[in-house]
């Protein structure tokens, strides 16, 4: 079961971090970004450190606001959040095709929820790469409650160097995860030198798009506010992320951003003019008193110094993605499947 009681948020914030030295990781969590004085090449050559800060200050919050699967998803009017959820995470593993047996990798894998769903519905073998101490330890306690340890496991490394051997994968896919990556390229070569040939690569990329102005202030803005909140060294256009994937060696089946066609905005559950009892804990109200609820087991010595510098990182995350949203320059699903060449065998 996700972690969702208030003692639960207060004992998770700092991860695998001793509860003395959060407010340090916080301080220097923060400097590597714009609002900070931080600049992309800085966080781009020490990108490890920066996400690896990031996850383990902000998973119990994600955990505790989201659930076990932290992304968004398109959604049709009168579907609920989590359902919307498992129908992306359902999408996916039916465009890559992925059939029993296969032995499937999860580049970037979270707490591993899309991973023991997808698991389950395609009857699958996962492993989950996350180069976070903290996730994993979470993922293999819920993988073990879930019944899906025999099938699904997790290996800790930097998907910028991955520990497996050529060709070893049937299938691969990345939700919202390689965004963290410092190097596009590199990360999708990575990804093609492990995955077998003709078989398939599919993700969700947070992307700027088309509509995006570098010369903007207010779309810079916008920019930054997601890449503090998020742990990203920098936010790649979705030309961007297609040219990389061809540059890897990739071909390209199909590529879409998925956010365009949605019948309710992919935002709407950070948006806080709207109201929801399903998702109660990420609307106006709901976060009033989550952060209330955070700076008290702070001020008590429950929740370590520097939790709620946390929250408030991650509120201003969620402002930027609404307003990244509604001006239609940032997408959390550009979608694309592509595949690797046979002739590479």
């Amino acid at each position: 079961m996700s972690k969702s009681g208030a003692l639960d948020l207060a004992s998770g914030v700092g991860g695998k971090i001793k509860k003395e030295d959060v407010q340090s990781a916080v301080d220097q969590y923060e400097k590597y970004h714009v609002c900070y004085g931080g600049d992309e090449e800085t966080r781009k050559a020490n990108y490890s450190d920066m996400v690896n800060k990031y996850y383990d200050l902000a998973t119990s919050f994600y955990e505790f606001g989201w659930g076990e699967s932290f992304h968004f998803a398109p959604r049709w009017k009168g579907e609920s959040l989590r359902e919307s959820i498992k129908r992306h995470e359902h999408f996916l593993a039916l465009q890559m095709g992925l059939k029993p047996g296969m032995k499937v990798l999860d580049v970037g894998c979270g707490i591993g929820g899309p991973l023991r769903e997808i698991a389950r519905f395609s009857s699958t073998s996962i492993t989950g790469l996350n180069n976070n101490e903290y996730q994993i330890s979470r993922g293999t306690e819920l993988n073990r409650v879930a019944g899906v340890s025999e099938s699904c496991d997790f290996v800790k490394a930097d998907f910028m160097k991955m520990p497996f051997s050529d060709n070893t994968f049937d299938g691969i896919y990345a939700i919202e995860a390689t965004c963290h990556a410092p190097d596009a390229v590199g990360c999708y070569k990575e990804i093609y030198r492990v995955l077998k040939p003709g078989q398939c690569f599919a993700a969700y990329e947070w992307c700027m798009t088309d509509h995006f102005d570098p010369n903007n202030e207010s779309h810079n803005k916008t920019k930054a506010e997601i890449e503090l909140g998020n742990g990203l060294p920098d936010i790649r256009t979705t030309r961007e992320c297609l040219d990389a994937l061809k540059l890897a060696g990739f071909e390209v089946v199909w590529e879409k951003d998925l956010a365009v066609d949605s019948p309710v905005s992919w935002y709407l559950p950070l948006d806080t003019s709207k109201f929801s009892i399903t998702s109660f804990r990420l609307t106006a109200f709901g976060r009033f008193v989550t952060r209330t609820m955070v700076k008290t087991l702070e001020f008590v010595g429950i929740a370590p110094a520097g939790s709620n510098r946390v929250s408030s990182f991650l509120e201003k995350a969620a402002e930027g993605l609404v307003e990244g949203g509604r001006k239609e320059i940032f997408t959390p699903m550009y979608f694309f499947l592509v595949r690797k060449p046979l002739a590479d065998s």
